[in-house]
């Protein structure tokens, strides 16, 4: 029968994951004894704060804690995220009906996307970009259109060029800044001209903001901009900035009304997260400058200076000012391809390194090194590079 039974159209618009893929093929050669050091994943490698972790274990044992929790998450949980962003970014948040916890910021892009964009309807997608803007805009029905982001304009977007472009079906526009893959920072002109362009087009712009607390002296948030939380909606995540990738703790922040949508929508999805997972996370909102200080200047500076010393051993031309917890390189004209490069590390090299098409054709001639690996690590993948 199954032989009969042909999937939903939806799922053949889409392809596996790439890291999904890619990583079971990596895990089947470190089973084979071969030993790959990963490079490639933003999964940070070091556990949360100390009084995080302490929070959950106390209240995991406790016996009123495992049922079903609100689906506009624990109120501790939401003052904590507005705390955080009075913190951060200076910006005001009611947290009664301007915060949605997540589990995870990518459910908000799929919450926003079943939110806001009927099927046939548009939503702008940055090339290059997260791959998931893509591949869930095209579950759902939507049509993505592709904006560039090039190295000529600092992977910013050309507003010039937008303007040009027939917006009356575009309902989305995917932003995320600091950049991912190119670590390409904010800053609040930029945030200016986007809360702009999505006012006078009718537009509703997501900024995706999971890296602003990461080798980036200035935090910035598109919420800062007068006015944008009008017509702009935010996702933050506690995966990178609080380490804390597996617990799967994001937000949505807004006006009410956008929030009251987005949760319409996952109250129908699923049933909230875990009373234990959101105290221990309203506590990590609370880490120390110190906490954060530490994971910057020693663990992520230091890790950046060796994935720099691999980008020069493999002769790429990157941008030293990027932030965030990947290093974005050029690869040279003496490859045909990208992949030809991350294969042969791959293989031959046992370093896997991140080929840029995975975020769109404009990141076709360039690689990706994620940090979140431990400086040994890092130094023997430079070795190996350079021994080969």
């Amino acid at each position: 029968m199954k032989d009969t039974i042909k999937c939903a159209d939806r799922v053949s618009a889409v392809q596996e994951y790439y890291f999904s893929k890619k990583l079971k093929e990596v895990a089947q050669m470190n089973a084979e004894g071969k030993n790959i050091i990963s490079l490639g994943i933003g999964s940070p490698d070091m556990p949360p704060s100390e009084t995080t972790v302490k929070t959950l274990c106390n209240n995991a044992v406790k016996n009123d804690v495992h049922g079903y929790q609100p689906y506009t998450g624990i109120p501790e949980l939401r003052t904590a995220f507005a705390n955080f962003y009075k913190r951060w970014y200076g910006v005001t948040l009611n947290p009664v009906n301007e915060i949605q916890p997540l589990i995870g910021s990518k459910e908000g892009i799929l919450h926003i996307t079943l939110a806001f964009v009927n099927p046939s309807e548009q939503v702008l997608v940055p090339n290059p970009g997260y791959p998931t803007y893509t591949s869930l805009s095209t579950l759902l029905g939507a049509e993505v259109v592709p904006y560039d982001l090039t190295e000529a304009n600092n992977w910013l977007p050309d507003f010039a060029t937008l303007e040009k472009m027939d917006l009356s079906r575009v309902k989305l526009m995917w932003t995320n800044y600091p950049h991912m893959p190119t670590g390409t920072n904010a800053t609040i002109e930029l945030y200016q001209k986007l809360v702009d362009f999505g006012r006078r087009h009718n537009i509703v712009i997501v900024n995706d903001n999971p890296y602003s607390l990461i080798l980036n002296n200035k935090p910035l948030s598109i919420l800062q901009v007068e006015g944008a939380k009008e017509n702009c909606i935010e996702l933050n995540s506690m995966s990178k900035s609080h380490n804390m990738p597996g617990w799967r703790i994001g937000m949505a922040v807004s006006n009410s009304t956008y929030i009251q949508w987005i949760l319409k929508v996952k109250s129908n999805i699923d049933s909230g997260m875990f009373r234990s997972l959101q105290l221990a996370a309203a506590v990590a909102c609370n880490n120390s400058d110190e906490w954060h200080e530490t994971m910057n200047n020693t663990l992520y500076r230091k890790r950046r200076k060796i994935a720099e010393q691999i980008m020069e051993a493999l002769d790429c031309r990157f941008d030293k000012q990027q932030t965030g917890m990947f290093l974005w390189g050029k690869i040279p004209d003496s490859w045909n391809n990208v992949e030809d490069l991350t294969e042969k590390l791959l293989h031959e090299n046992r370093v896997f390194i991140t080929p840029g098409f995975i975020f769109g054709s404009n990141g076709s001639r360039y690689i990706r090194i994620s940090l979140c690996c431990k400086e040994e690590q890092l130094h023997e993948a430079l070795k190996r590079i350079q021994e080969k």
